[in-house]
């Protein structure tokens, strides 16, 4: 008996993507969300349709769906897997922008990775199309930031 723990993800100390083969396909759902905290004011205007670069709403849905459809060439080991849905979803808070993204697939392994992919990017997108009002005079952003990003919900059902 080792101490070692085991990896599945390292083989004779070499990466290795890991072999799902065996494994049977089932129906995969998973929601992710974060938030990106922003000025009561940016809030606003992204609430509003009032930002200089355009449809926050609808870029930063646009950049989920591509993130998470690309998740395996972003994430090393992560398999590519045939993605059945995905709903992208924004609420307001007073100064923070929430992103709620909810992958499905059936397959042989989950989509966590994939929901997680899809909140970050949609949370960057609308960093880049709000930066302009949240710089400060030496161009640094003192309020915005990306917080709370965490997998909501996790589930996986037979398929048939």
């Amino acid at each position: 008996m080792t101490d070692e723990p085991e990896f599945t993800h390292i083989e004779d100390g070499e990466a290795q993507m890991v072999d799902v083969t065996d494994k049977e396909d089932v129906r995969r759902e998973s929601t992710a969300s974060g938030k990106i905290r922003l000025r009561e004011t940016t809030v606003a205007a992204v609430r509003e349709g009032d930002v200089e670069k355009g449809n926050v709403h609808s870029t930063a849905r646009i950049a989920a769906i591509q993130a998470v459809k690309h998740t395996w060439e972003d994430v090393p080991m992560c398999h590519q897997i045939p993605v059945t849905g995905v709903d992208t979803s924004f609420e307001f808070e007073e100064d923070a922008v929430v992103a709620r993204v909810t992958v499905t697939s059936t397959g042989k392994t989950g989509v966590e990775m994939e929901a997680l992919n899809g909140v970050t990017r949609a949370l960057l997108t609308v960093w880049d199309m709000v930066k302009s009002a949240e710089k400060d005079d030496d161009g640094q952003y003192p309020e915005a930031r990306i917080e709370d990003v965490t997998v909501d919900e996790k589930v996986k059902t037979q398929s048939w």
